[in-house]
């Protein structure tokens, strides 16, 4: 039983600068809620109800977010502005959080291998905030499709998507064998590649997850693209040592760690969920 999702949020958000000066970028608002609490509510849907944050400096928001604020709700309590706490008050009540710092941007991988302390020694989800996934009504979101996979293989997971070929180099890509439909067993992953370089086009997004040994590949996993510790190196490691999946989710993911995706994000949450009162 996978109890624990991880959620690295220690990167600067560079890209949405002036406005990450001082806010974490997991705090703008996609419409009326920040960005990091559509993937909290994900995982907690899933069933992964412990929350582990790995931060860095300037994002105390984030914590004072998953926290009762005592003043304000003392001003709005009993009025019709009380509804509008509604989705946090949930998200505070079915969630468990806490909290580690990196002490260094080092890498994706870097960000995981601090969280060990959050996690312990058990299959663990994680979470790229950057990443909103939706999916239809009814519909397993991207997470809890992704347990059921854990479920039936005991091993690490990736969730992949195709992109086209002029994007690739934006992501981590899978080489592998399908299995079945929708299911592939790793055999290369490749940081960032040219897309002639590219293995296939399946690219990772941010939903994982992971067996607990990837702790101690991580620990020796040399710095790669970027001088960083890539995941995507120790998830590599771990697919020629054992076995890694590959497996491409049914859903929509907008990609808001670019202002394109930001706004098409929030396009389409104010159409799909805000209006018709599913995001409250």
């Amino acid at each position: 039983m996978i109890r624990k999702c991880l959620f690295p949020v220690g990167g600067y958000g560079t890209r949405f600068l002036p406005a990450t000066k001082a806010l974490p970028k997991e705090m703008l608002p996609v419409v009326n809620k920040p960005l990091v609490q559509y993937g909290v509510e994900e995982s907690i849907e899933a069933g992964l109800n412990y929350i582990g944050f790995v931060t860095g400096r300037g994002k105390r928001a984030i914590a004072d977010h998953f926290d009762i604020s005592y003043e304000l709700e003392h001003q709005i309590n009993g009025s019709a502005k009380e509804q509008y706490l509604q989705s946090i008050r949930h998200v505070m009540d079915e969630g468990v959080f806490s909290y580690t710092r990196q002490k260094e941007m080092k890498g994706l991988g870097h960000a995981i291998l601090a969280g060990e302390t959050l996690v312990g020694n058990e299959p663990f989800g994680v979470v790229l905030a950057d990443d909103l996934c939706v999916n239809d009504d009814g519909e397993d979101n991207v997470l809890a499709q992704m347990v059921k996979v854990h479920k039936q293989f005991r091993c690490s997971i990736v969730a992949v998507m195709e992109v086209p070929d002029d994007e690739i180099h934006k992501y981590g890509v899978i080489a592998g064998e399908a299995m079945k439909d929708g299911l592939y067993r790793v055999s290369d992953m490749v940081e960032k590649p040219a897309k002639e370089d590219a293995p296939s086009n399946l690219a990772v997004i941010g939903r994982y997850i992971l067996t607990p040994d990837i702790f101690d590949i991580l620990k020796v996993t040399e710095p790669g693209i970027n001088n960083e510790i890539q995941l995507t190196d120790a998830l590599k490691q771990q697919a020629q040592d054992g076995v890694v999946l590959a497996y491409r989710f049914k859903g929509t993911r907008f990609d808001c760690g670019s202002v394109q995706g930001f706004v098409e994000a929030t396009n389409f949450c104010y159409q799909n969920l805000y209006l018709t009162g599913k995001g409250n």
